[in-house]
């Protein structure tokens, strides 16, 4: 399963099989997107480790273990206000909403996307995902 999808189906989970799919589709993109409009989560994993005091969250995530919380205020200074906002209106929902689902879909998209390969091991361990950050600061 594709990223998108993946995505897709988590936040679907949580909003319930009335949610909106294409509404969903088009929230996903704008807030996982690069400049180039290709879904991007390795930067949002590198944003995260460099973040100080993350670096143990978001290796649980790309890990086999347990997934710890990340918590809706964290959530919102990672995307942004806009991308917050702009995520929520085309959900239907208000900011705080949309940075609560965030927090419960986000670590679970993380791990299910390194299942398997892991995603820290592609990018050289620990040190190659904050080496993969700098690029991004």
């Amino acid at each position: 399963m594709d990223l998108m999808s993946l995505a897709q189906q988590l936040i679907t989970q949580k909003l319930g099989d009335n949610a909106n799919t294409d509404a969903i589709s088009s929230a996903i993109q704008g807030l996982f997107s690069n400049e180039s409009g290709d879904f991007d989560i390795s930067s949002i994993v590198a944003s995260l480790s460099q973040n100080g005091g993350l670096t143990s969250i978001v290796s649980s995530w790309l890990g086999d273990g347990e997934n710890m919380p990340i918590d809706a205020d964290t959530i919102a200074s990672l995307f942004g206000n806009d991308k917050i906002s702009d995520f929520a209106s085309k959900l239907g929902l208000d900011s705080s909403s949309a940075t609560s689902l965030l927090s419960d879909v986000v670590p679970n998209l993380v791990d299910q996307a390194s299942s398997g390969e892991n995603m820290l091991d592609s990018v050289g361990g620990l040190d190659g995902a904050f080496d993969l950050a700098k690029k991004f600061f």
